[in-house]
């Protein structure tokens, strides 16, 4: 070292920092990747995300490689910067040397270099991943020395590697992730997914037409009034019952009444025979499975039945479709839902009978939706007594007026919902 002189020592220290950054900048960078980005470019045989990819399919491998090179280049630049200290400033050298050598260090090789990298890791990773490779190859006894010891430490503490190396995503983190994609996915299709995925949380009986609600044909009417009701139906699909739905028969789809009124012989008896087999689901069934059920047995339509087998709803195909895309019926008013309507005033008159997912999906109001499923069993869950009309209540925040409570059940309420906003856009 004495033959070399201290400029050149200082330009060797230069490219010792710098390489010391490479290693830095190096580790940071791989492990910062899109490792879900990472493996789409993969798929599509992408060179540099396939040597990456290489590269980090022994992680272990990768950061002794690295650890390795970036600490012999810092005990190197330390050892010169402490002959050029002790040159220029004598014994004062060592101590200032290590001063001055330790912000270089911090400054230029570690913290701007990992900073870069985890804002532009693959920048970073990918041309890094051209040197590492042959690196890994050349030091590979070195590394594989090191990772014996260091693996044979672990296990002392019984310290065992992950077998999936933490790749995978449960369903709240993979919501996290939709949540999180911003613009790369539209907002629309952001709701899908995450419907898709709240699929198991929500049953049948969430989503179900209840029993007060279902439209079918008593085939124990006279045969005209049957006929009439044929003639007008709004759904593709009939229930069929005897008296009550308690009794249903079966369905018939509206191309056989088409089928059956072409012929001249049009009856009960036809209709009967015409009738498809009902298909009965217990209530807390998730709608994932559901789903399932409705397409491998292939029918699209069933009753839901409680613990006692009283039947308490009907299912339909449409109905967990439109809990993942939304509603696509079609209303004769743009807008417009039988179960809430918007005043002037910008207050809401909401059935008692309306959902309350529905309401809170549509609306956006912050309702509890794991508990009554109408407004009219929230409020009563709230106040545990049946009230009476022109009496106003805060439910959950929101100012509601009760306008109508028939048959022991409140019919219609009207919720002041810029009170609510009010109220909370007043608070720290």
């Amino acid at each position: 070292m004495d033959d070399i002189s201290t400029s050149t020592l200082a330009i060797i220290l230069g490219v010792l920092v710098l390489i010391s950054a490479f290693f830095s900048s190096s580790e940071t960078g791989m492990m910062a990747l899109n490792k879900y980005r990472l493996r789409h470019l993969v798929s599509k045989n992408n060179i540099p995300a396939l040597r990456v990819h290489k590269l980090l399919a022994r992680p272990e491998r990768l950061i002794g490689l690295i650890l390795i090179g970036n600490n012999l280049v810092n005990i190197a630049a330390s050892a010169i910067a402490t002959i050029i200290g002790m040159r220029l400033y004598g014994d004062y050298g060592v101590l200032l040397a290590t001063i001055g050598l330790t912000v270089v260090i911090l400054i230029f090789a570690e913290v701007t270099p990992k900073t870069l990298a985890a804002w532009f890791p693959e920048k970073i990773a990918y041309p890094a991943s051209i040197i590492l490779t042959p690196m890994l190859w050349l030091f590979y006894p070195f590394v594989f020395g090191l990772n014996s010891i260091t693996n044979a430490f672990l296990k002392i503490f019984n310290i065992k590697p992950a077998n999936e190396n933490g790749q995978t995503l449960n369903p709240d983190e993979l919501r996290t992730v939709v949540n999180d994609a911003n613009s790369m996915i539209p907002r629309k299709h952001q709701d899908m997914l995450l419907s898709i995925l709240d699929l198991e949380k929500v049953t049948v009986e969430d989503v179900m037409v209840p029993r007060p609600d279902i439209l079918g044909i008593d085939i124990n009417n006279d045969w005209k009034v049957i006929v009439k009701q044929l003639n007008h139906g709004q759904h593709t699909r009939m229930l069929l019952y005897r008296t009550t739905v308690d009794d249903a028969v079966g369905y018939v789809h509206a191309k056989d009444i088409l089928r059956l009124t072409s012929k001249t012989q049009f009856s009960k008896e036809t209709l009967l025979r015409a009738a498809r087999k009902i298909t009965f689901v217990p209530e807390g069934t998730p709608l994932n499975n559901q789903l399932l059920h409705f397409q491998r047995e292939k029918y699209r339509i069933a009753l839901v039945v409680d613990e006692y087998g009283d039947i308490i709803g009907l299912i339909t195909l449409e109905d967990i479709l439109e809990e993942i895309v939304g509603d696509f019926t079609t209303n004769q008013i743009p807008g417009a839902n039988d179960d809430y309507h918007k005043q002037k005033d910008n207050t809401y008159i909401v059935e008692g009978s309306a959902n309350v997912r529905d309401i809170t999906k549509e609306l956006g109001w912050k309702l509890p939706v794991d508990g009554p499923r109408t407004i009219n069993g929230l409020i009563l869950e709230y106040l545990e007594e049946i009230p009476k009309p022109n009496v106003s209540i805060r439910l959950y925040g929101y100012p509601v007026d009760i306008l109508d409570v028939n048959d022991n059940a409140i019919k219609q309420v009207r919720v002041h919902v810029d009170l609510y906003k009010a109220k909370k856009a007043k608070k720290p």
